[in-house]
């Protein structure tokens, strides 16, 4: 996904987690007390952004959410996962979907993270519709 951004020596962490721990950060951060699939927290908003350029911030995904989704999806967890982290990584590189465009626009670069990835792997297939 980084190389498909053009990003290949940006650096990322990414946390798999229960839904305790996922619902904790949504309280803490967004003032939302339940679980949610996937939070992320870019590194280069705000002050002390200048001091680490490359690193984009952490991305957690609740792997009980991701289970559940993927079965209502009908997909592989990894596929869901992969989907989740496109989704994330777009949040830290300060795309979001409050509005209509912003949503099309986010489905767009999701959608062509998840080309990549196939791609990359080998696997490439027509895009689904989701989230």
């Amino acid at each position: 996904m980084l190389s498909a951004l053009s990003l290949e020596d940006a650096e990322l962490s990414i946390l798999l987690c229960d839904d305790a721990t996922i619902r904790k950060l949504n309280r803490r951060y967004r003032k939302i007390n339940k679980a949610t699939d996937v939070l992320a927290f870019p590194m280069q908003d705000g002050s002390g952004s200048e001091v680490h350029k490359g690193v984009l911030g952490d991305v957690v995904i609740s792997l009980p959410t991701a289970t559940r989704q993927a079965r209502r999806r009908d997909r592989p967890i990894i596929e869901e996962v992969t989907f989740l982290l496109a989704h994330g990584l777009l949040h830290l590189l300060g795309h979001d979907h409050a509005t209509a465009p912003e949503d099309r626009e986010m489905t767009a670069r999701t959608d062509a993270l998840m080309q990549a990835v196939r791609a990359s792997r080998g696997t490439a297939k027509p895009v689904e519709k989701r989230h």
